[in-house]
């Protein structure tokens, strides 16, 4: 009987001191993984907008080269005017102006930083805003502008997600073959969870 009493005290004895330390290091562990893992899923998730946007803006890109963009006057009788598709010249600033606006947080854009410019010219060429808060600034640039083949744009998104002065940058680059926009296949991207 004192027997039986032993083994039932051993075995109700609970958990060692050791046993409890490497469940706690396990635990630690596997703690520590997930939070590694949500920071990057989380700067995955920012970089998306990014993306995105610079998707879009090759395709507001395509649609202004295959508008008109000849003068509206008034044909003589007996005269023609030729198809004149072009890319959209520059846009002036990046939205926001300085990577301040944008350093480790969002920026609420005013629809007159999309706005200024004429028809044929930046981001009222492209058609393109942003009406939600922004974690990247954007630019459109050309590099040449003739109306002809091979004029090229690039479109660019920069940001500071973490806040550290570090931008991270996207691009997308386009250019003008045979009366086609012709866009990279993939995005260029430098530090992207940065």
């Amino acid at each position: 009987m004192i027997r039986t009493m032993q083994r039932k005290f051993r075995k109700s004895r609970g958990f060692t001191l050791v046993e409890l330390m490497i469940v706690v290091a396990i635990v630690g562990i596997l703690a520590a993984l997930a939070i590694y893992g949500v920071r990057k899923y989380m700067a995955s998730a920012k970089s998306a907008e990014a993306k995105n946007s610079l998707g879009q803006l090759s395709k507001d890109a395509s649609s202004a080269y295959n508008r008109e963009h000849m003068a509206a006057a008034i044909l003589a009788n007996g005269s023609s005017a030729g198809v004149s598709n072009a890319i959209c010249k520059a846009a002036a600033a990046t939205v926001p102006a300085t990577a301040a606006g944008v350093k480790g947080s969002k920026y609420q854009s005013a629809a007159t930083e999309w706005d200024a410019a004429d028809k044929d010219t930046g981001w009222s060429c492209l058609k393109f805003s942003m009406a939600e808060p922004q974690y990247y600034r954007y630019s459109y640039t050309t590099s040449v502008w003739t109306g002809a083949d091979g004029d090229k744009y690039e479109a660019k998104a920069f940001g500071d997600l973490d806040g550290d002065g570090t931008e991270s940058t996207f691009e997308m680059d386009g250019e003008v073959r045979s009366q086609t926009v012709v866009v990279a296949p993939t995005i260029a991207e430098t530090l992207p969870e940065e």
